[in-house]
This record gives structure tokens, sequence and C-alpha cells, in this order.
């Protein structure tokens, strides 16, 4: 959700290989239209891409083996909104996983004000009926939150 121009999806698909799937959901079509050419340009035929806000996105009904938040939770409109159609996408087995910015002044990044800390986003992820299975840091500047229904 939110994959952009692909940082994420083409290593995903690469890793499912061809017998798996990769979903990606960005409301900038540009972003969508980048990313199926660089598809295209290594021979991944195994992501599905659209263009669509993740607010009124669910792809399928319980489907999914992991839902992936990269670096963009932040970012939504409505984060619950969208957790909640995470939540409806994931298998009971699935997870959900946010890999986002720490709360901290840095020189990367998106502005500080708009961040969520690592117990905002536990938070959230917990106010749509989410366990949180792990949550640490990711490297200097991100944490990873994992979650399960």
């Amino acid at each position: 959700m939110g994959c952009g121009d692909g940082f994420f999806t083409l290593p995903a698909a690469r890793l499912v290989g061809e017998e798996g799937s990769v979903y990606a959901v960005d409301e900038d079509s540009d972003a969508i239209d980048r990313l199926n050419r660089k598809a295209a340009l290594e021979g991944l035929t195994n992501i599905r891409s659209k263009a669509a806000e993740a607010e009124e996105t669910v792809l399928c009904k319980a489907c999914a083996d992991i839902v992936f938040f990269g670096i963009v939770l932040h970012d939504f409109k409505d984060p619950v909104k969208v957790l909640m159609n995470a939540k409806r996408m994931v298998k009971r087995t699935g997870r959900i996983v946010d890999l986002d910015w720490k709360k901290e002044p840095m020189e990367l990044g998106p502005p500080l004000e708009i961040r969520f800390s690592e117990d905002e986003a536990i938070r959230l992820i917990e106010s749509v009926g989410l366990k949180i299975s792990a949550a640490r840091n990711s490297g200097p500047f991100h944490y990873l939150i994992v979650a399960k229904t």
C-alpha cells in the first residue's frame, strides 16, 4: 500500500518469484506507470498494480500473507481506515508490517510533525483490533512493527 514506483515492490516480486503475487497500490498513477515499466524491463509478471487511494481499496478478502507499509503510513489521509482495509486483506495467518521513520530530528525523511512515533503507530494499529507481535528498531532512522489479526 502506497507503493510509489516500486522501491519495495520490485524486491518483493523477485523474492516471491513467479508462483507468488505482489499487489501494488498507490494513488499516483504516474508512479504506478513507472513501476509497471520497471517491472517489464526486469520481466517481472507477478505484480498486480492499481492506481487508487488506500483508504478506498480492499483488493481481496483474506488473501494476503503480508500487507506492507513501507515508510508511508504517516502519509495517508486516514491511516485508521487504511489499516482497517489491510486487516480485511490479510489472511488469519498473515501479518501487517509497518516500516516507518522514527519521530526524531534528522536530515532525512519527511517533516518531523507528520511522522508517527513508534508508540503512536502501535496505538493506531491496535485501534483496529490488530495485535502487535514485534516492534523494534530497524537501523538508525526507522522502526519496524509487525502485527497479526
